[in-house]
């Protein structure tokens, strides 16, 4: 069975969720197949449903002082952050079992990051959900479902800066130390990152690749 595959490039955030949203919606009737989309956006935090409100910390003023936009969203998990050079997947696909999906999703970060160099791993316990190298954590996970399609996904920091993970409560650990793969010392771009997770991740759900361009979902979603 495919996997259609769409390399979007940089979109912004609520842009991005809105397409999500028509796409799922689609998936659910059955006019499309399981598909993802692969893209970066720009700076923006993005509140889920189970942040707090100390994950802020400096009060809003600050951060849009240097450009991060700040989103809450219907994802789970909590606060984290968005911005080119990070890889963001988003896996529309009926899902029968979510922590297996969120397993096997994790799997395909960790067998991408190992194709790249990086080795990683995962923890135990809902507040390690995502991606570890050691003691620090590379790729966030967190999924929306609903009538058993799902939205949202992970985000691989491949090349992107760190220092704005450092202003806030990210992903509801006050001591994480976040990295990337360029941190680790990888020499990887996220561009090849890309290929290797789009490959990874329809190898984990045991699907086929199939890259279809924008346009070809478009021609098969109305406009909003």
């Amino acid at each position: 069975m495919d996997l259609w595959v769409c390399h979007l490039g940089r979109v912004e955030y609520r842009e991005a969720a809105d397409l999500q949203e028509r796409l799922r919606a689609r998936v659910l009737a059955g006019e499309l197949p399981d598909l993802m989309l692969l893209l970066e956006h720009p700076p923006v935090y993005t509140i889920g449903r189970r942040s707090g409100d100390g994950d802020l910390p400096f009060g809003e003023a600050f951060y849009r002082e240097r450009g991060i936009d700040i989103v809450e969203t219907s994802r789970g998990g909590q606060l984290t952050y968005h911005g080119p050079g990070q890889l963001v997947g988003y896996p529309i696909m009926h899902v029968a079992n979510v922590p297996e999906y969120i397993l096997t999703m994790e799997r395909a970060i960790v067998a991408a990051l190992h194709d790249a160099g990086v080795e990683a791993g995962t923890k135990l316990g809902h507040k390690h959900v995502g991606v570890w190298v050691g003691e620090r954590k590379i790729a966030s996970v967190g999924v929306h479902l609903s009538h058993g399609v799902s939205s949202h996904g992970f985000a691989v920091n491949v090349e992107n800066e760190l220092d704005p993970f450092s202003w806030v409560v990210a992903c509801g650990l006050p001591e994480v130390q976040m990295t990337s793969v360029r941190a680790e010392g990888a020499a990887e771009s996220l561009a090849c990152f890309r290929k290797r997770m789009g490959h990874r991740f329809a190898e984990a759900f045991g699907r086929r690749q199939r890259l279809v361009s924008l346009e070809r979902l478009q021609d098969r979603v109305p406009a909003a």
